[in-house]
């Protein structure tokens, strides 16, 4: 019974941050944040998974190096967006 709760909190968590990745797409670091945190709860879900099967946990850690690749590779591309534009705003860009 209590899987079934810690199921439901991360397909809650994962829901909240679908929400927020929709609805605050006009700032790159919302966007960023709300991305780790749907990483944040795929982790929690696998961690879970793996628990549950009596699974090797080395496929979390694969997981977790992608994750962090994909932080940093966002958090770099907002600091060039920063000393381009000045700010994370999408509307600032020009595309021509």
């Amino acid at each position: 019974m209590m899987i079934y709760n810690m199921l439901f909190i991360v397909i809650f968590m994962f829901m909240i941050g679908n929400m927020i990745f929709v609805s605050k797409r006009k700032h790159l670091l919302i966007v960023l944040l709300s991305l780790e945190f749907m990483v944040l709860s795929i982790f929690f879900f696998l961690s879970i998974y793996f628990l549950m099967f009596d699974e090797n946990m080395y496929m979390l850690m694969v997981f977790l190096v992608f994750s962090v690749c994909e932080g940093a590779l966002g958090l770099s591309i907002l600091v060039a967006m920063i000393r381009t534009h000045g700010n994370d705003y999408f509307q600032s860009f020009s595309l021509l």
